[in-house]
Parts: structure tokens; sequence; C-alpha cells
């Protein structure tokens, strides 16, 4: 089953598309942290 080149862009930008997510997720758990003190 060939995977046509307008499939592997797709799924070239969902992987980017999931990794800002992750990334975003990871930064506001972080801010959330030291917001609450616990990083002192």
């Amino acid at each position: 089953m060939p995977v046509s080149e307008m499939h592997r862009r797709r799924r070239g930008r969902n992987y980017a598309l999931a990794g800002v997510l992750l990334f975003l997720v990871v930064l506001f758990f972080f801010v959330s942290i030291a917001k609450m003190g616990g990083f002192d």
C-alpha cells in the first residue's frame, strides 16, 4: 500500500503540531509550579 506525498506531508505536520502542543503543556505545567512557589 503506497503512501502518497500528501499523506507523508500530513503526517509530518501532525508530528510537528503534536510537538508544539506537548511543549505548551510542559511550559504551562512549569509556569503553574513556579506560581505556586514550588521552585523556591
